[in-house]
């Protein structure tokens, strides 16, 4: 039976879970030159076999060499493109470094308790408020990281679906980044710590 890996893409790296220590270990790609606002790992497009290789060889330092019966659970950030999303998956798929991969944004990993929440995360380009029910997105609203206003956010999370209006439906602040500060009062503030406790032992099925 193939055994799920929790790995999650950051702001600006990527981590993997080492289940033999219960840690997450950090894989960075060699000389890579990020540019501004755009996601670090739009660079593996320039070198893939390059990157699929390191990656490769990161995860054989973890899982030794029979890599071909894990599956990669991979978080990203909510604001996520499909083209992305596509890009991330046939990376780390044909990579070698895996059997195959589930991908699920960072919001729909908040919580397992709750039917229904709000999630607010941050990434390098966006601000990004989200309804969550029953396990998927049902609204999703990008404000621009560099005018975003933080006052602006919080009226349209009252108002950002109408099932909001007539539940009382818990705030989650992902604050894994460590950069939602000016969020603190709009919710639940989830730490890195908190976060990367739920997805430890992530079911690849619920992805």
């Amino acid at each position: 039976m193939a055994k799920t890996v929790p790995m999650i893409i950051t702001n600006n790296s990527i981590l993997v879970m080492d289940k033999a220590c219960e840690q997450f270990k950090t894989f960075n790609m060699p000389s890579l030159n990020p540019s501004p606002n755009i996601p670090f790992y739009h660079e593996f497009a320039e070198k893939i076999a390059e990157g699929q290789y390191y990656f490769k060889e990161f995860m054989k330092g973890i899982y030794g060499k029979k890599l071909s019966k894990y599956i990669l659970a991979i978080i990203v950030p909510d604001d996520t493109s499909k083209l992305e999303s596509i890009f991330i998956n046939e990376f780390f798929v044909n990579s070698g470094a895996c059997k195959a991969v589930a991908q699920m944004p960072m919001a729909l990993a908040l919580s397992k308790e709750e039917v229904r929440y709000i999630s607010v995360s941050k990434s390098q380009r966006n601000v990004i408020l989200e309804y969550v029910r029953n396990n998927e997105t049902v609204v999703k609203r990008l404000y621009d990281i560099h005018t975003c206003d933080a006052s602006q956010v919080m009226a349209d999370c009252e108002k950002l679906h109408i099932d909001i209006e007539y539940n009382d439906v818990p705030v989650f602040v992902n604050n894994f980044n460590m950069n939602m500060d000016e969020f603190i009062e709009m919710g639940e503030l989830i730490s890195p710590k908190q976060f990367m406790e739920k997805i430890s032992n992530i079911d690849v099925e619920k992805l």
